[in-house]
């Protein structure tokens, strides 16, 4: 299958010609790859930027969050069909920091991701547990609450226009409970046990074609050790994608 490898910029950079001067080295340093699919994740403010300078490469754009309702009186949201216009294909949903700084549910994120495949988007879920149920060996059980209560509807899933990241909480460096990092055979072993979920729920070829992807202080140290398992599909990487070197070293 082929790799997706996705830059989550989160609330970076701070000037339009920083990102125009990452956004240039990207397109010229990244050529076609039928091995690898690479998508970019500015704030909303560059997406319109961002997807004329990536326009005619193999670069796709992805967005770091939609609100559940396409038009209407939600000040301050951006809906799917918005970024739809602008040539956006990913949008990340249910990331970690959107969980622990502002409150989002596994009930809110469902209504995301409905509202997402439906306007024609590829919704990015992040899933993953937190130091206290990794100490209490509850892995398992989290990972099965969110993918039930984040993912599955009263509508058919387009299973091949989703892609999941497993997030664990308690590797991320920003976290206050982190407990170091999680390694390869740790990935792997949650990005099985969320295919055996999606085999369960929507059969073979759906555990077969849907994305589990890794995200969790990836960098051009360990990138390689995740992309490397079978099982796992891709990485969603933060910090690192912001240095340019260091992100063409992961692609």
């Amino acid at each position: 299958m082929q790799k997706l490898i996705i830059a989550n910029w989160k609330c970076n950079p701070t000037t339009l010609k920083v990102v125009q001067k990452m956004a240039l080295e990207l397109r010229k340093r990244i050529k076609k790859n039928p091995k690898i699919e690479i998508a970019v994740c500015p704030p909303f403010v560059y997406l319109s930027e961002v997807a004329k300078m990536f326009k005619g490469s193999s670069l796709r754009l992805g967005a770091q969050n939609c609100f559940w309702e396409e038009r209407g009186a939600f000040t301050g949201e951006v809906s799917p069909l918005m970024l739809k216009n602008l040539g956006v294909k990913y949008v990340i949903l249910g990331h970690s920091e959107r969980i622990m700084m502002v409150g989002e549910t596994n009930e809110m994120i469902n209504k995301k991701v409905q509202t997402a495949l439906r306007d024609g988007l590829f919704p990015v879920v992040c899933i993953g547990e937190d130091a206290t149920e990794r100490t209490e060996g509850k892995t398992f059980q989290i990972l099965e609450q969110e993918f039930e209560q984040s993912l599955i509807m009263s509508k058919k899933i387009d299973w091949e226009r989703v892609v999941l990241v497993y997030e664990p909480l308690w590797a991320i460096s920003t976290s206050s409970h982190s407990l170091g990092d999680c390694t390869a055979d740790d990935a792997l072993t949650a990005a099985l046990f969320l295919r055996k979920l999606v085999l369960n729920k929507a059969g073979q070829k759906a555990a077969r074609n849907i994305k589990i992807l890794y995200g969790g202080n990836v960098n051009a140290q360990n990138a390689e050790d995740y992309l490397l398992e079978d099982g796992i599909d891709g990485v969603l990487v933060g910090a690192a994608s912001l240095d340019i070197k260091e992100f063409l070293a992961i692609c």
